[in-house]
């Protein structure tokens, strides 16, 4: 062979070389899908695998999450909630599933750590105050209904179960998931990126995220997944960053996501069962955990703890990472994962 000859062979198989590696690369760049469920956006990105893994274990995540919101969903019939609710109202008792009733347990855990300031069991006066529909106007509620609520005090600490079958002593109780099921949601799609074999992605539900592994850069070096965390008074901006390691979640509650103006003054979706009204010292509450729905159910109660007890309530909920921003705009944070955005 001449030395010609060698050098194009071994020009050729360079080029063959590159074009594999570049097809490589291209089959398991950045893969990212968005879908609506839950009432809002969630965004998959998943980084390491090739698009069709990607692609197969984004849609295994989304047909779960629709199943999920059809069976925790508090308002549509036919779901196990529903079902549930139906049979509380009704002074029935109802068996459920093995996983239902473990979820139930662990809620009912989580709100007596909460000093029941999270609890699941609000329902009718989600209702009261129309936060259960699309349509959020206002007025509040009359003083004298709510005060009929306060006096029933329906509490997820009126369900127990014998079995697998489901008791109330409260014929009031009307279970609304809304402040965890979507941390449950997001254990579950991390534990369908794992059976695919996936190591490194992102899953955002609505501004609640949970991460697996590292983000890749274009210079091929890796990094925590940072997440911005929005300003109260102007959720456009962006006023912290969090840095997020592997396994854990990032969820954020606040006053300024979900509510309505009635003669000047704004009322939040998030409720105190101690005083039947909206929670209104706190603005903002990120919290940052390995159990997504820990951190989904913290989030809530430690927002309606308020100043004066959030702390009390972070401890017996077993959170650390915490990033509070007052109705002053004032800010504390608990969190090396935080850092102010400068």
């Amino acid at each position: 062979m001449t030395i010609l000859n060698v050098v194009k062979l071994w020009l050729g198989l360079l080029a063959l070389a590159t074009l594999t590696a570049c097809n490589q690369v291209s089959q398991t760049s950045n893969h990212q899908e968005t879908f609506y469920v839950f009432g809002t956006s969630v965004i998959v990105q998943i980084q390491g695998v090739s698009k069709q893994t990607a692609h197969n274990a984004i849609q295994a995540i989304e047909k779960d999450f629709h199943h999920l919101n059809r069976e925790w969903h508090a308002w549509d019939k036919g779901g196990i909630v529903s079902q549930i609710n139906q049979a509380i109202a009704d002074k029935k008792p109802i068996t459920v599933s093995k996983k239902v009733k473990q979820f139930i347990l662990f809620s009912k855990t989580l709100a007596e750590q909460s000093n029941y300031l999270f609890d699941p069991a609000i329902g009718k006066l989600i209702q009261l105050w129309s936060f259960h529909s699309e349509d959020w106007q206002g007025p509040p509620p009359a003083e004298l209904k709510m005060q009929q609520w306060l006096n029933n005090r329906p509490s997820i600490q009126d369900v127990f179960f014998e079995g697998n079958v489901l008791y109330s002593k409260n014929n009031q109780v009307q279970l609304d998931f809304g402040a965890n099921a979507k941390g449950l949601a997001l254990k579950r799609a991390v534990q369908y990126l794992k059976e695919y074999e996936i190591k490194n992605a992102i899953v955002n539900i609505g501004g609640d995220m949970t991460v697996i592994g590292q983000k890749t850069n274009s210079d091929g070096s890796s990094q925590s997944w940072n997440i911005g965390i929005q300003s109260p008074s102007n959720p456009k901006n962006v006023i912290a960053v969090a840095s997020i390691d592997s396994g854990l979640s990032i969820v954020t509650s606040g006053t300024y996501q979900r509510y309505f103006e009635w003669q000047g003054k704004r009322y939040s979706h998030l409720l105190d069962p101690k005083t039947g009204k909206p929670a209104d010292t706190l603005a903002s509450v990120t919290v940052i955990h390995a159990d997504p729905t820990r951190a989904d159910a913290a989030a809530t109660a430690i927002l309606i703890a308020g100043k004066k007890h959030w702390q009390t309530v972070a401890k017996q909920m077993k959170i650390t990472n915490v990033f509070l921003i007052d109705q002053q705009g004032k800010i504390t944070n608990t969190s090396p994962h935080i850092s102010l955005k400068h």
